[in-house]
């Protein structure tokens, strides 16, 4: 009985139905052994030996393996068929002969399968073959790179750049992409333009739309009316002169479907689509392959499997009808050189089974399935059909022209199906309906419009966008697009906002510093060539050892010659090389790196130990002048606070600054001077922005704490002030006290609006609230003095119910017992449990238990009967 291999659990299940009893199906649960994370893992100087290790939760998986062998002399691999999939073969094989496992006459085969359904399994079992070796041999070649990039780069950005966490052989480049998108979005300037749109009507009375396309008798370019004025010029040259229809065009048009998925175009649709990040969108493949739903989801293959497109072909006419079946079946060739191991496309496995069939139960891998088996129909119906239609309406001296687009539908196809979505595309006025329209009519001028528009910048990347511009590059492969989009934010180079991804700092100085001192290696070229090599060394064409021998060359060279590097050597550098970035030349044409606080100081780049950067004074400390990383911006700087504080006016002689301090910002009197070491100050409130206080305001600040009057019951003095927490009132002698009480007020105003009866009622409100903390609270019944302890123990009503005091101890009444029932004893059991719990001694060393043996012998035996609670006592507060 052959033991057969699979990644996972769920897979080994579903095969395991199909192969019947005859077979044992057992997981690795993925790869079983890996590159340890140390140096010398792999070993440069000897030819790149590999040293592996079997992980620690991997053993037990690999020793089930090696106990069915006992029994089963039969090895069946049968992993995913990629190159990752035939590495788990190879470490498989690799591990149980290590363990000998594997005898001289145990026979070992490898079989694939595309999809996990019973055919799919049953025609793979009777098609084996050995471990492919020059698939492995990428796969060791890739490994072998990855772990040279990472464990030699990453230690140089340790030491020579604070708060770097990692680099890699294709994340830094993907970083890459991301960082210059966002500094080109900074170095955007908007240009403004106009346009004109008139609403037109038909003799009819139908009603379209049409934009201003000449003027004054010249094809009107994107840019050519400029400003406001512009504008209003053209719409009085469309409103003065009389419009007629000059010609319509109709064109027939077609639309072909989009190409069954490969994974880089899933992951794009997903995205697109339901919002799905990479991770999440093979999360969701995975279960469903897994499940023998859709044939296997890493791939760069878009051709379909002959009778797959007849099952195709088949559900359609049954769903759609004939007419949406083309005459000959639709063919779509790899565009890929080696199109990882010449997969087919991503597909169901059962054409005629949609989602409501499957009844799948997870909403991603609903969503997901519904999206594969849409589009998967969809790229074998027939084309769309359309007609456009363009409308050019003008003056009768040619000064003016209008056109009108639009189409219509014909025959909707593969569309009735599925269409594919788009990245950062507004929908043009192609898609717009248009009313009859005929050539001479007269054309009614409705609301003639002028609309400002703004060019804009590049849109930042979405995961879609970001793997689609990999692919484009050659960066990358189907299997790791996931895993890289995850890591830089893992790291925290990268944001995620709404979708789009944002660089952070720390990605921008590891992109600069990796583009200044490793730029060979975050090109776009070389790493696209490194992959071209590795598909050269799957096809058996390539030596690997002979890659890494070329790449470590080059790559140690380039390691050793940052050994010597200083921080500040880097920190300089970087500050030089993102100089137009983050000091771009001023409007007056003064320094952009002169201190804007001292005047003498020079701006630079620093980093804090966070790993963060910032912009700070090279006067530092003397200076404290800082500014958030990038580009100065005019209005904040305007705005902020330096450190000297920000100069509001003055009031009765005295400056009023605002400051930022420790615990937020505050507002200050005066300055600090040797006979005045504490000016008055107020915290500003939350609710306030700093930087748009006035003085007005900071002087109402500064009149607080508010002395609203002596409390009418006990002379105590009432006040009003702005805290931490808030504004609030306190009822104590000073607003220094500890002690007193303190009440939240509703608003920030009411601190400079409420009088005392509001006062007196609010205070009354909390200290009722807190069953009388803040004032000496009155018992409900006091018990008498602790038997064994001394002092008073009764009986108080509470926020949370009754409960039993004594000194500063409480301990809460059970709800079965009502508060006038218990009794001293009760309560001292109470007291000794709550002590227990609360880590405290129980009251039990006091005088009295001093007393005891200084009475006669008749006296002892008394309270004998006394003694058994206190021993109940003690040995529960102990």
């Amino acid at each position: 009985m052959p033991v057969v291999v699979v990644e996972s659990p769920a897979k080994a299940k579903t095969i395991n139905k199909y192969l019947g009893p005859d077979y044992t199906v057992l997981a690795s649960y993925g790869h079983v052994r890996d590159l340890p994370p140390k140096d010398g893992s792999v070993d440069t100087e000897h030819e790149f030996d590999m040293k592996w290790e079997i992980a620690a939760d991997s053993r037990k998986h690999v020793k089930a393996i090696a106990d069915a062998l006992k029994d089963d002399n039969a090895l069946i691999l049968a992993t995913d068929p990629d190159r990752e999939g035939e590495a788990i073969s190879w470490h498989l094989e690799e591990a149980l002969r290590n363990r000998k496992a594997i005898r001289k006459d145990t026979p070992v085969s490898r079989v694939v399968f595309n999809a996990i359904t019973k055919t799919a399994v049953t025609e793979a079992m009777k098609n084996p073959r050995q471990v492919d070796a020059p698939l492995v041999e990428a796969y060791l070649a890739r490994r072998a790179l990855d772990y040279l990039v990472g464990f030699n780069l990453s230690p140089v950005l340790w030491r020579k750049l604070p708060g770097a966490k990692s680099a890699g052989r294709v994340q830094s480049v993907c970083l890459r992409l991301i960082v210059e998108r966002e500094m080109e979005i900074e170095a955007f300037r908007p240009r403004e333009y106009w346009s004109v749109k008139a609403i037109l009507s038909t003799p009819r009375g139908q009603e379209y739309e049409a934009r201003l396309t000449v003027l004054a008798g010249k094809k009107l370019d994107r840019y050519d009316i400029s400003n406001e004025t512009q504008a209003d010029l053209a719409v009085q040259a469309v409103t003065s002169r009389e419009l007629t229809v000059k010609s319509v065009e109709a064109k027939p048009t077609s639309r072909n479907p989009s190409p069954p998925f490969m994974t880089s175009t899933l992951q794009q649709e997903a995205s697109r689509k339901f919002g799905m990040g990479a991770r999440q969108t093979m999360s969701a493949a995975q279960r469903l392959y897994e499940a023998g739903h859709i044939t296997y989801m890493r791939t760069d293959g878009i051709d379909m499997a002959p009778e797959a497109v007849q099952a195709a072909r088949a559900a359609i006419k049954d769903r759609y009808g004939e007419k949406y079946v083309p005459d000959s079946p639709r063919t779509y060739k790899n565009k890929a050189k080696n199109a990882q191991e010449a997969h087919e496309c991503i597909r169901p496995t059962e054409m005629d089974k949609d989602v409501a069939a499957l009844k799948i139960q997870d909403a991603d891998q609903r969503k997901l399935y519904d999206l594969i088996w849409k589009r998967t129909l969809a790229c074998q119906m027939a084309g769309a059909r359309l007609e456009r239609t363009t409308v050019d309406v003008g003056s009768a001296d040619g000064q003016v022209e209008l056109r009108a687009t639009g189409q219509v539908v014909l025959f909707d196809g593969f569309m009735k199906v599925y269409e594919e979505g788009r990245d950062d595309v507004v929908v043009d006025d192609d898609d717009k309906r248009l009313p009859q329209i005929s050539e001479g009519e007269a054309a009614k001028k409705g609301t003639i419009t002028p609309e400002q528009h703004f060019t804009q910048p590049p849109p930042r990347y979405t995961e879609a966008t970001l793997v689609k511009k990999m692919e484009e590059l050659g960066i990358g492969r189907p299997s790791t697009y996931a895993s890289i989009v995850t890591t830089i934010q893992d790291r925290g180079y990268v944001r995620k906002d709404k979708n789009r991804l944002i660089a952070e700092d720390k990605g921008r100085l590891v992109t600069a510093f990796l583009e200044n001192y490793f730029r060979r290696y975050v090109e776009y070229d070389f790493t696209a060539g490194l992959e071209e090599e590795l598909d050269d060394v799957s096809a058996g064409d390539r030596d690997y050892k002979d890659v890494l021998a070329r790449f470590w060359r080059d790559f140690s060279a380039a390691i050793a010659e940052t050994s010597e590097l200083r921080i500040t050597e880097v920190l300089q550098k970087i500050n030089e090389v993102l100089e137009p970035h983050l000091f771009p030349p001023t409007e007056d044409g003064s320094d952009p790196r002169a201190c804007p606080n001292c005047g003498n100081g020079r701006l630079s780049m620093r980093t804090a130990r966070s790993g963060g950067a910032f912009i700070g004074c090279s006067n530092y400390p003397e200076c404290r002048y800082t500014r958030p990383f990038g580009p100065p911006d005019a209005e904040a700087e305007a705005s902020a606070i330096p450190p000297e504080g920000k100069l509001l006016g003055e009031d009765e002689g005295d400056e009023i600054r605002i400051f930022k301090g420790r615990f937020g910002p505050y507002v200050q009197r005066g300055a600090v001077t040797e006979e005045n070491k504490k000016p008055p100050r107020q915290s500003v409130p939350k609710e306030w922005p700093a930087e748009e206080i006035t003085l007005e305001q900071a002087v109402r600040l500064l009149v607080l704490p508010r002395l609203i009057g002596p409390h009418p019951e006990d002379g105590v003095n009432v006040w009003a002030n702005i805290g931490r927490y808030g504004p609030y009132l306190k009822h104590a002698e000073s607003t220094s006290d500890r002690g007193g009480t303190n009440a939240n007020l509703e608003t920030i105003e009411d601190v400079w609006t409420v009088g005392m009866n509001r006062a007196v009622q609010l205070l009354a409100e909390k200290v009722a609230s807190r069953g009388g903390r803040g004032k000496a609270a009155t018992p409900i019944h006091e018990l008498g003095e602790h038997p064994d302890a001394g002092g008073m123990v009764a009986i108080y009503d509470g926020k949370y119910g009754p409960y039993v005091k004594w000194e500063k101890l409480n301990a809460t009444i059970p709800d079965t017992v009502k508060p006038e029932d218990v009794t001293m004893e009760q309560a001292v059991e109470l007291l000794a449990e709550r002590a227990a719990k609360a880590g405290k001694k129980a009251p039990a060393k006091k005088t009295a238990a001093k007393k005891a043996p200084a009475k006669k012998a008749a006296a002892k035996k008394a309270p004998a009967k006394k003694a058994a609670p206190k021993k109940t006592s003690d040995r529960k507060a102990g």
